[in-house]
């Protein structure tokens, strides 16, 4: 049996219906009713509604020993979902105990009861950073902890240290590494607060480069890797490398909207998270825009697909094309 962790998100609920759909015998763990709920809206839009009962649901959260020793019982692979994603620096702890500590808990229960294989499913986040003479991040480029890096991806890199260590422990482990994730069914998060924001007529855009890849390529580079003879191994996970200009502009046309029409250059970015951490500081209320997020914007990171491209045989959707489907939908 299949233990996913994290199937109340975009990734996890995919992951689901995938496996389900290839008649496999699946344990998901959920926290609460809601998240599942969620989980089987994204089966109702796909008209997959039939296969939603064929998942085994767990009551337990990763950072629960006992909760977790139950939810293990009978499993043979574990893909690791589950992940909190914040860029609030309020939320470091939070951050470092469910992304790092919950990560091992997962590694050991792993060992304990000899898992065939983990996939851990990581971000573009724990990468590493580019030297003076590199422009492409890979797989090898070296993480360098005299750099900045915001809390969430310390936390996402500490978690894939817990990953080599269950590795050098004996455990048959890969990483997933996907850069920002398109997909429908959670409109609350991600892409679909993106969706949303330029569907009520979003007026700024930034210039920046990230990599995008499709939700269903970000499932079939886990499986496959998964299902693969490779072990041991990381993975990027990214379908193309553009800006969010770009990426707002393919939005707009599929929704049938404007562009936006008003760069927000680096300096009106650098005063804003400066103006949103003094809001918070005297309201106490949560960081909407930060740093890191400022600095994301209108920064410039290309990163290389060729290794799973090579190892797994991967080819990935259009982003174009799939952002139009995403509309449709």
């Amino acid at each position: 049996m299949i233990l996913v962790t994290g199937g109340t998100g975009l990734v996890g609920a995919h992951l689901l219906l995938h496996l389900v759909e290839k008649n496999q015998n699946v344990r998901a763990i959920y926290r609460t009713k809601d998240g599942i709920e969620k989980t089987e809206a994204l089966f109702l839009s796909y008209k997959k509604k039939e296969l939603f009962g064929k998942i085994q649901w767990h009551l337990a959260d990763i950072l629960d020993v006992p909760q977790l020793e139950e939810a293990f019982i009978g499993i043979t692979h574990v893909y690791h979902c589950a992940g909190l994603i914040s860029f609030d620096p309020k939320d470091e702890n939070r951050l470092r105990k469910t992304n790092i500590e919950g990560t091992a808990n997962i590694v050991n229960f792993c060992l304990a009861k000899n898992i065939t294989k983990l996939c851990h499913i990581s971000s573009v986040a724990a990468l590493g950073d580019l030297a003076e003479h590199e422009t492409v991040v890979t797989e090898e480029t070296e993480w360098n902890p005299e750099k900045p890096h915001s809390d969430y991806a310390i936390s996402k890199y500490g978690a894939e240290m817990e990953i080599w260590r269950g590795q050098q422990e004996g455990l048959q482990t890969v990483i997933i590494n996907p850069g920002v994730i398109l997909g429908p069914g959670f409109d609350d998060q991600g892409s679909g607060l993106l969706y949303k924001r330029v569907a009520n007529g979003l007026s700024f855009f930034t210039k920046g480069t990230t990599g995008f890849v499709a939700v269903p390529d970000v499932i079939k580079a886990a499986t496959s890797a998964m299902n693969s003879e490779h072990s041991n191994e990381r993975y990027i996970v990214v379908a193309e490398n553009r800006t969010f200009q770009e990426i707002l502009n393919s939005m707009s046309d599929a929704l049938h909207k404007k562009h936006p029409t008003i760069e927000a250059k680096p300096w009106l970015l650098e005063t804003i998270w400066r103006l949103d951490k003094i809001w918070s500081m005297v309201t106490g209320s949560k960081r909407n825009f930060t740093k890191y997020s400022a600095r994301a914007s209108y920064g410039s990171k290309i990163f290389s697909n060729e290794k799973i491209k090579a190892d797994l045989k991967i080819s990935f959707l259009d982003i174009s094309t799939y952002i139009k489907s995403i509309a449709k939908a």
